[in-house]
């Protein structure tokens, strides 16, 4: 169940979606970079490969395309060297510099992608928070299908490999 606030002051919607513990992962953690930052790491093809998976995995490969229907695309590789499928996936909503949805179960236009070949597919909700020592306070909201999809992307380290690879985006910036 959404609620949908209405516009704030800078014009975006502000949509509340209620976390379900079931179906959802999240994590949320204040960082010394500004939403201006930590929306470029995500939204930036010359960024976004050096932090986006957690060392000694590295992207190989990046595409993006910031706006709503727009290809959010990467390849990664294993330290071993192997290199794995395409990870193709569509912004849903940008709203600088304070938010992003994504979803790989699209593709670009909003074209439906097969299933994954984690198994799974899942809604990104992220918010970038401005906080009063000029830092940010980072919220990504990860919605799934079914709990044992949840359970599955929890149990290959959805909360410390996330911490990881986000640690790895403020270091760019220090």
């Amino acid at each position: 169940m959404h609620k949908i606030a209405p516009s704030n002051e800078n014009g975006q919607t502000a949509m509340n979606i209620d976390f379900n513990p079931d179906l959802d992962l999240q994590l949320i953690v204040d960082v010394p970079i500004t939403p201006d930052q930590l929306f470029d790491g995500w939204t930036n093809p010359e960024t976004l490969p050096k932090w986006f998976c957690p060392r000694p995995w590295k992207v190989v490969q990046c595409s993006i395309d910031p706006r709503p229907g727009g290809l959010f695309s990467n390849v990664m590789q294993s330290p071993e060297g192997e290199t794995m499928p395409e990870n193709r996936g569509c912004f849903l909503l940008l709203e600088k510099p304070n938010r992003i949805v994504w979803t790989g179960m699209l593709s670009e236009n909003f074209r439906p992608n097969p299933i994954p070949q984690l198994g799974f597919g899942f809604v990104c909700d992220l918010t970038f928070t401005l906080l009063a020592d000029g830092g940010s306070r980072f919220h990504a909201s990860v919605r799934h299908v079914t709990a044992q999809d949840r359970n599955k992307h929890a149990q290959m380290g959805f909360d410390q490999g996330w911490r990881i690879a986000l640690s790895q985006l403020v270091e760019l910036h220090q």
